[in-house]
């Protein structure tokens, strides 16, 4: 089966040319230059429009990812928003002081999805420890895990994304991203055994190159 190719896209232009250069499926933000915040509701309504699925970042502010009870109340009002406007999932990060996972929240969005996707984003790679962080995950039920293995691209990481891969063995799915292009995506798909790929798709051509890379390699 060929390699899911994820575009993280923050307007309707960037999700229509994404899609039309292969994107699978779309993750559907405002303002990724602060890495993402979530989107406005007529924004994933258009994205939902290009027909492949689509899950929405659900981030109420940029910087740490240490929310207080009135950013945490925000944060799963803005879940609730998504997932009834036909987000097909949410995507979204939260740590304790300790920059540990915050188990409570993860649990709390699983719930509020009601079977939706639950991505747990690069957050997690501001955790003290990865495969910690991993087991916390997975206890808590979500279904992806987007990361770059512990290092600023995955390239870098990509040790610490094949033992991830391991470590999940089926019970969570390891979505390797940051830096992913087509010179590399290669290389990482064959060295981690995942499914899927994550890349930002804002850019003209990114994601046709990633999509021929694979094609090429018969991924």
């Amino acid at each position: 089966m060929p390699i899911l190719i994820e575009a993280a896209i923050d307007s309707a232009a960037a999700a229509e040319r994404a899609v039309l250069e292969g994107a699978d499926r779309l993750e559907v933000c405002a303002d990724l230059d602060v890495g993402g915040l979530t989107p406005s509701l007529e924004l994933l309504v258009d994205c939902l429009a290009l027909g492949v699925p689509c899950v929405a970042m659900a981030r109420p502010r940029a910087g740490n990812f240490r929310y207080d009870d009135a950013e945490r109340r925000e944060l799963e009002r803005s879940v609730t928003e998504l997932c009834r406007a036909g987000a097909h999932g949410v995507v979204f990060g939260a740590l304790t002081s300790d920059s540990a996972v915050d188990a409570e929240a993860a649990q709390s969005i699983v719930r509020l999805c009601s079977g939706k996707d639950t991505v747990f984003h690069r957050a997690f790679d501001r955790t003290a420890n990865a495969h910690v962080a991993l087991t916390t995950l997975i206890s808590c039920g979500v279904t992806r895990v987007l990361t770059s293995g512990h290092s600023a691209t995955a390239a870098e990481g990509i040790d610490t994304l094949v033992a991830l891969s391991a470590q999940a063995a089926g019970r969570v799915q390891i979505l390797p991203g940051g830096g992913v292009r087509a010179h590399n995506v290669v290389d990482i798909v064959r060295r981690t055994r995942v499914a899927q790929i994550h890349a930002r798709g804002t850019e003209p051509g990114v994601i046709a190159a990633m999509r021929d890379a694979l094609r090429a390699a018969k991924c």
